[in-house]
């Protein structure tokens, strides 16, 4: 009989189960999570846990908190099983789940609970998963978007934020006011330089509100890069049924992911830190190229399979690799065109990380879909995929396939399948997309004239003629045709 997830059932998990090898009323918190999502459970929730079980830093606990409606749902969720999370393991040779006990408070989702909670002096981090979009950079630019109506809104009320950062920024002043030190800005988004981007947003907009202060924070508050990994699918009741009847617990809000992590950061943490690297992260002066290496081989893997994978009919990941028409296709490219940007990094080979990460996406006990994998392509787009176009286009290399990546995204938008089946929006931006990738047909450049998207790169005549040639070949030839063409060279 399956038994509901909180507290009272640490003592009777069912067999094959594993629990927090602690006592959890010895915990403190030092670190406030901002968007506790399924990838922060699966990563960071789970290297504390392990931590926690060897005996260390039982005064790092997480306490979570959030900005958004759905927050407040995962909130509910989580409190009601006293903040426990069951992580599933997917591993093909044979699935293992695990109750984590890393996190021990949820605070409520509003901006006056949130500051009050980052203001206190416990605090020594404060960490985000926000999704890579998060971050209010202008796509034209790549600096700060100063200009958002959020951003604007914080700027003039420092005491009523909206954002995240402006929650920050008001805890960041409590504690200075109170000579309190500040706490460590911890980005856990897939971001190049993550750390980089979340300072610049940060003091951007105190420099806003109070130029003094800004500098102070720019001064003061340390913003570690970092890099991390773990494919980590949506919950759906597919998840929640196989907590329930193969291992026997009631979980509303389980994780599965694959038995894959990986974390590398920058150790700048002036307050203090858990010993993360006793349970396998790894602190590195440079986070930089392990970041790129990641964010273009991985997440620009799953962007360069994806669009095919909707095309062709597909839903699973595993399914999309196991078609050879889409599994070459990803090859070639990262060996072609990803892995040459990327500068060599001692130790590290790309070809063994280009192999692994394709046997990752193969790994059929993870279930990742590709609807998944589409969504949000106007956020994704311009992070993963069109700065390796960018520098190819610089650096005189090719970009045939790049571009050709961007032209399967124009064809997805244009709303359905090459089987004539309806797309559905995945996409904020899904209307205007849709719109411009119809007219994409005629002409090209109606897409590329996106400047929120393509910023200066779609005005390039080079990668114009190229996106040009590859989408009529989609449309024409079809996304077998064109695929095939590219493999061969």
């Amino acid at each position: 009989m399956p038994i509901p997830l909180n507290a009272d059932a640490l003592s009777q998990l069912p067999e094959g189960v594993a629990g927090p090898a602690y006592d959890r009323a010895n915990l403190r918190a030092a670190i406030l999570h901002v968007g506790v999502g399924n990838f922060h459970r699966a990563h960071m929730q789970v290297y504390l846990d392990r931590l926690f079980a060897m005996g260390r830093d039982h005064d790092f606990a997480i306490v979570g908190a959030g900005v958004r409606p759905a927050d407040a749902a995962m909130r509910d969720r989580l409190l009601a099983q006293d903040c426990l999370t069951t992580v599933v393991e997917l591993d093909p040779s044979g699935l293992s789940a695990r109750v984590i006990g890393s996190m021990i408070d949820f605070v409520p989702v509003e901006a006056e609970a949130v500051i009050a909670a980052m203001a206190d002096p416990a605090i020594r981090i404060v960490s985000t998963t926000v999704t890579e979009g998060g971050y209010y950079v202008d796509a034209k630019t790549d600096g700060f978007a100063e200009g958002h109506p959020d951003i604007q809104h914080d700027a003039a009320n420092p005491d009523q934020p909206r954002t995240v950062f402006g929650m920050v920024l008001a805890a960041l002043r409590h504690r200075r006011d109170a000579g309190m030190p500040p706490f460590t800005f911890l980005s856990c988004d897939n971001l190049p330089e993550n750390g980089h981007v979340a300072s610049r947003t940060v003091t951007g907009l105190a420099r806003l509100q109070d130029p003094a202060f800004a500098d102070w924070v720019s001064a003061n508050v340390a913003f570690p890069n970092s890099m991390v990994d773990c494919i980590t699918p949506a919950t759906s009741d597919r998840e929640r049924a196989m907590v329930r009847d193969r291992f026997g617990l009631i979980d509303s809000a389980p994780v599965a992911c694959e038995p894959f992590r990986q974390w590398v950061l920058e150790d700048n943490f002036p307050q203090g830190r858990p010993a993360w690297e006793e349970v396998g992260a790894e602190f590195v002066e440079n986070v930089a190229q392990y970041e790129l290496m990641k964010l273009r081989i991985l997440n620009g893997g799953h962007a360069a399979i994806a669009y095919p994978g909707a095309l062709l009919g597909h839903h699973f990941v595993h399914d999309a690799m196991a078609d050879p028409r889409i599994s070459s296709w990803l090859d070639a490219l990262t060996r072609r065109e990803i892995q040459p940007t990327l500068q060599p990094i001692s130790g590290v080979s790309y070809d063994d990380y280009r192999e692994l990460i394709a046997d990752r996406f193969s790994n059929p006990e993870v279930g990742d879909t590709i609807p998944r994998l589409c969504l949000d392509g106007s956020n994704r787009q311009p992070k993963f995929i069109l700065p390796v176009a960018r520098q190819a286009l610089s650096e005189g290399r090719s970009f045939e396939g790049l571009a050709l990546e961007v032209a399967l995204w124009c064809r997805y938008c244009a709303g359905t399948t090459q089987a004539g089946e309806e797309i559905a929006p995945n996409d904020e931006n899904w209307e205007d997309l849709r719109a411009r990738a119809l007219a994409a047909k005629d002409d090209p450049q109606a897409f590329l004239s996106n400047a929120l998207v393509f910023g200066d790169l779609g005005q390039d005549p080079h990668f114009a003629e190229a996106f040009g040639r590859q989408l009529r070949s989609l449309w024409d030839t079809g996304v077998e045709a064109t695929l095939a063409a590219y493999v061969r060279g």
